[in-house]
């Protein structure tokens, strides 16, 4: 389940490719874990994951964009068109 790869991806960041801090935010957008969701995103931000170029077009994120904090995180990414 998604649940199960986000437990175990989350003790593997750093270790594994696959699990990085943005892989474990789409999972978690994915179940509907917004808070955790953004959790993992800020860690991403913070720890360069260079999948977060990724953000702003990646579907698993739509339910978000409304959420200011989305809209914060693409800001401090300097994403163009971003307020």
């Amino acid at each position: 389940s998604a649940r199960t790869f986000i437990e175990t991806a989350a003790g593997r960041v750093g270790v594994s490719p696959v699990a990085t801090p943005f892989v474990i935010a789409a999972f978690c957008a994915t179940i509907g874990e917004t808070d955790e969701t953004f959790a993992w995103l800020e860690r991403g931000y913070r720890d360069r994951d260079p999948l977060m170029v990724l953000l702003k077009a990646h579907p698993w994120f739509d339910p978000m964009r409304s959420d200011p904090r989305f809209q914060d995180l693409l800001r401090r990414i300097n994403y163009p068109g971003a307020s």
